[in-house]
Parts: structure tokens; C-alpha cells; sequence
């Protein structure tokens, strides 16, 4: 895949910028677009993502899909936790259910770093999740799109 343009905001991060970066990659995970999403990363971008480990696009490309074929009806809040200079803490949750229509919450930290183009070159994430009954989901918006801007962030939902 060709190397992406500049992804602003760049680092160094204000409260401001980190806050739009995150919201930038909430937007982007939520349209379950796999292509799409990796152009946020560097060519050779390293996760941690639960116990596996990838590099580079193609390897993100490949993570995506295989999630978002297992993750039905994928929602997804992020929220800042702390930034410093060109990195950014998140902590978010996600709904989805399984292809036996069983509902799960998953919650979770990210730790991220950006190079100078605004591209993150390492993500490390912790997940954990919990199934859920279809009453006690919390993310609720047409899946077709981003979080409605009225729509409740992880502290007014209490998470």
C-alpha cells in the first residue's frame, strides 16, 4: 500500500489535538473499513493488539478483517486517558455480537505513538470483554456511521 499523507493533528499534542486525534480513529474504526483504517498507521507499524502481534499494513489489513468478520454490528467509544508529546493513552469500549447473535462489551487501554506525519508507528492494546444480554447495550446508533456527536462518551455512560 503507497505510504499515506500527513494525518493532522500532529504531534506534539495539546488536550485539544489528542482529543480530535481519538475521535479521528473512533470515526474510522467504526466504519469496519479495514483499507481504510490502515492508513492512520506507517508503512511498518508494530501492534500489540490482545496477545497478537503485527507489523505493517498488510498485517493490520489482515487483523481487521478477521475481526470485523467475527465482530457483527462492531460500535466503538474512545476517550483520552493522558498524551505527552507525540503519544496518546486511550481507554475505550466497543459492542458487537457473534454470529450466534450472542452480545459482548469489550473495554480496554491503548497506548499510542505517532511519527511526525501524524501516523501512528506503535499501538498497544489491552482488551477484555464480557458477553452482555441485547437489553444492557449502551452504544446505540445506526452502525452505518460515526458516534453521533450527541451520543454519550465513556464517562457520561459510566464506563
Amino acid at each position: 500500500m503507497p505510504q499515506a499523507s500527513a494525518r493532522p493533528p500532529l504531534p506534539p499534542f495539546t488536550r485539544e489535538s489528542a482529543i480530535q486525534k481519538i475521535r479521528l480513529a473512533e470515526n474510522g474504526w467504526n466504519t469496519r473499513d479495514p483499507e481504510k483504517v490502515s492508513l492512520a498507521y506507517t508503512e511498518d507499524s508494530w501492534w500489540r493488539n490482545r496477545g497478537e502481534f503485527v507489523q505493517g499494513r498488510e498485517a493490520i489489513v489482515a487483523l481487521l478483517k478477521r475481526k470485523w468478520t467475527r465482530e457483527l454490528d462492531y460500535r466503538l467509544v474512545k476517550e483520552l486517558w493522558a498524551f505527552d508529546g507525540a503519544r496518546i493513552a486511550v481507554r475505550f469500549a466497543y459492542e458487537y455480537h457473534d454470529d450466534s447473535g450472542q452480545w459482548y462489551r469489550a473495554y480496554g487501554n491503548e497506548n499510542w505513538e505517532f511519527d511526525e506525519h501524524g501516523l501512528m508507528h506503535h499501538r498497544h492494546a489491552s482488551i477484555n470483554e464480557t458477553p452482555i444480554r441485547e437489553s444492557e447495550r449502551k452504544l446505540l446508533w445506526d452502525a452505518s456511521g460515526p458516534r453521533p456527536d450527541d451520543h454519550p462518551g465513556l464517562t457520561a455512560l459510566g464506563f
